[in-house]
């Protein structure tokens, strides 16, 4: 049995404490008829990282590199893990050159500081003087300036204050009208990430048993569970030793999968603020729902490699579009912390989908990938109950 593969090492390598804030800061920085395009676009990334990380690991998990001794053994997987931190220090680095959001600080009551960030942005973008900002002063609402007044009055210390702005905006999540959308968020991102991790994460362990199955029994083929079962059985009768030895057929092949989100993702970016969020969510969720479904009927290598490239470029659009709707139904102020919340559900769900899903699928193969199906076109339904936020004023 293979321990572990790149595609279980490139979704390990990131972190998703930042995700809240990316989201919700880049589309405060977006106009309304672009910012489902743009904010696709950034999704986007999320499939050349897979990929990056895919190749690197092709490049460094199979070599010798590292070294043993009698109390710690260094080798290629930590290296590799090593190398995936790097960018992380490098972004980490990056964003103190970012402008904080203009649209929160109006909300928090300094139109001057927004003011001069929108002249540095009309610098920028037009290479002419801050004078010729065609923007003399912004409209600022009278009643939100009075609460700003009102909370600096009653909360003098700045950390109490903090503290006390983090719980506000976590019980407002849930209070009317904010409730439903809290609630829909968090039911979609948790059904969608357990599919997600659930069979991409697994996807590349297919690939190896198929490799191995075939290499077995040569011009014969068979389906998943008959694969399952085999490889199961195989370890057990091997005492469950495990192989560092990683086919180069399993990396080709995953990065093949992975690519093929390429051209949904392109698709999404272009379309996104013309036939919609909802559009995109709903297709792309019953799209993987099928491939899931459909996982019963594959017989050979081939087959699961068209299974699983359909299947990622379908959750790579519908998850683009997953990340605009939720970005974007929650006001400004509670922007960052629904999204949050949001994002704690789908951890949740890739937890249960990574360890959950796989340890089922080799006991009671092919049940879960019929579960995954439902869960999947269920949750990207829910999106219905959602507004419709293409080509909308942020809130």
């Amino acid at each position: 049995m293979v321990e572990s593969n790149s595609e279980k090492a490139g979704n390990n390598c990131n972190l998703g404490g930042s995700g809240p804030v990316i989201w919700s800061y880049f589309a405060e920085f977006q106009p309304k008829a672009k910012r489902g395009c743009m904010l696709s676009f950034m999704a986007a990334f999320w499939t050349f990282g897979n990929l990056f990380v895919a190749g690197l690991a092709w490049l460094i998990i199979p070599t010798n590199i590292g070294f043993v001794t009698s109390i710690f053994t260094y080798n290629s997987w930590r290296i590799f893990l090593m190398v995936c931190s790097t960018p992380s220090f490098l972004v980490a680095f990056l964003l103190f050159y970012l402008p904080e959001s203009p649209k929160f600080l109006l909300s928090k009551g300094k139109p001057d500081r927004a003011m001069a960030i929108f002249r540095g942005i009309f610098v920028t973008n037009n290479k002419k003087s801050p004078d010729l900002y065609p923007v003399a002063e912004l409209d600022f609402d009278e009643k939100l300036m009075q609460e700003l007044k009102e909370k600096r009055e009653s909360l003098k210390g700045k950390y109490t204050k903090m503290l006390s702005n983090m719980a506000e905006h976590s019980k407002e999540l849930f209070r009317r009208p904010i409730l439903k959308f809290t609630i829909v968020s968090i039911t979609i991102n948790f059904t969608f990430h357990i599919g997600y991790y659930g069979l991409m994460m697994w996807f590349p362990e297919l690939f190896s048993r198929f490799e191995e199955y075939s290499n077995t029994f040569p011009n014969q083929t068979a389906g998943v569970c008959v694969v399952t079962e085999y490889i199961v059985g195989k370890g057990n009768q091997d005492n469950a030793i495990c192989s560092a030895h990683i086919p180069s057929a399993v990396f080709m092949e995953s990065l093949i999968s992975l690519a093929s989100a390429l051209p949904a993702n392109l698709i999404a970016i272009l379309g996104m603020d013309w036939l919609g969020r909802k559009f995109f969510l709903i297709f792309g969720t019953m799209t993987a729902g099928v491939c899931s479904a459909a996982m019963y009927f594959v017989y050979n290598s081939t087959q699961n490699l068209i299974a699983t490239a359909v299947f990622s470029g379908a959750i790579s659009t519908a998850n683009a579009a997953l990340d605009c709707l939720i970005t974007e139904v929650f006001p400004t102020h509670l922007r960052a912390t629904g999204v949050a919340v949001s994002m704690v559900a789908a951890r949740m769900g890739g937890i249960i989908g990574n360890i959950v899903i796989a340890t089922l699928l080799d006991q009671y193969c092919p049940a879960p990938t019929i579960i995954v199906a439902v869960l999947l076109i269920g949750g990207g339904l829910m999106s219905l109950f959602l507004p419709n936020t293409t080509r909308k004023e942020l809130n």
